[in-house]
């Protein structure tokens, strides 16, 4: 699961708070306008303390830790701060509207981000079942947790999902590289409470798919390949079942388990845009002995080495 507000200032996932904070204060002295008169410095610093002020607290990044960038609708931060500036949008309320809350924005930029957000230092209320920090139960009360299953090839490709809850049906969009285990958020979709809709939040599983391993944003299929094929070389068609069929050029001398990469046919990652690579594993087919003709058995018999020298 993407998790940018740790590359916004430059710690890995497992960062401990000391090393967060001291990533923190090396940024913000080199962002700081006050220091920094480059044009991107203050959107930059913005975004600094915005990723301090989740991931100092520990309520906060619990929440975040566990949905990760799909409270910025599954971009990455940096990306989800630049659309709103670049659409003279004000990121602030925009936040605001995702995470609840009002008050107004301390003029160091987002240092005041959890009074922003909820009118005092614990922030971010309305998000999450735990409403990102609030201790008010109506959160929890209003939004909804469920479970889905999609097929693997949706997983891969993205695409639709169709969801019953509540006496009502509606289509979810499941993007594509989703990872299962992760959380989607359908927003108006939960409980409602006091004239108040919650979000509904979806738990999705990925079902297996036969023949395919899926390991990061590769894939890895097994597919046979004649005896004469792997032997002399030529062309094998194969049908992914995920993407278009792929004409394989099979070189002579074809190794049973050997791989055959195709850059690009792998798992898109929802974090890079990039998508992963699709190895294809040989498996030789032998022809049963019985299927032969009696020359072309006798002659095997009389050509074929007997071992490996």
């Amino acid at each position: 699961m993407a998790k940018s507000l740790y590359e916004t200032l430059g710690v890995s996932e497992k960062a401990t708070a000391d090393e967060i904070k001291k990533a923190y204060r090396k940024l913000a002295r080199k962002y700081h306008p006050d220091v920094n008169k480059d044009e991107e410095a203050v959107n930059k610093f913005k975004e600094i303390n915005a990723a301090y002020e989740v991931l100092s607290d520990k309520k906060k990044k619990d929440e975040y830790d566990l949905y990760g960038d799909q409270i910025f609708g599954g971009q990455n931060f940096h990306d989800f701060a630049r659309q709103q500036s670049s659409s003279n949008v004000d990121l602030d309320e925009i936040l605001k509207s995702i995470f609840g809350g009002g008050g107004s924005t301390a003029s160091s930029g987002f240092r005041g981000f959890g009074s922003s957000f909820g009118g005092n230092s614990s922030g971010f209320g309305g998000f999450g079942s735990s409403g990102f920090g609030s201790s008010s139960s109506s959160s929890q009360e209003l939004n909804q947790r469920t479970s889905i299953t999609i097929p693997f090839y949706v997983a891969v490709k993205g695409g639709k999902h169709n969801i019953t809850i509540n006496n009502e049906s509606f289509d979810i969009k499941i993007p594509a590289g989703i990872n299962s285990g992760e959380t989607l958020r359908v927003r108006g979709k939960g409980n409602s409470v006091g004239g108040k809709r919650g979000d509904l939040l979806i738990k999705v599983e990925v079902a297996p798919a036969i023949g395919y391993v899926r390991k990061g944003d590769d894939l890895y299929l097994d597919i046979d390949i004649p005896l004469k094929t792997a032997m002399f070389g030529g062309k094998v068609k194969i049908n992914t079942q995920i993407h278009d069929s792929i004409t394989l050029k099979v070189p002579q001398n074809t190794k049973n388990g050997q791989k055959f990469r195709v850059r690009g046919a792998g798992v898109p990652n929802r974090k890079t845009g990039i998508s992963g690579n699709l190895y294809l594993i040989a498996n030789i087919v032998i022809p049963k002995v019985e299927d032969l003709d009696d020359d072309l058995k006798e002659m095997l018999k009389e050509k074929l080495p007997d071992g490996v020298e």
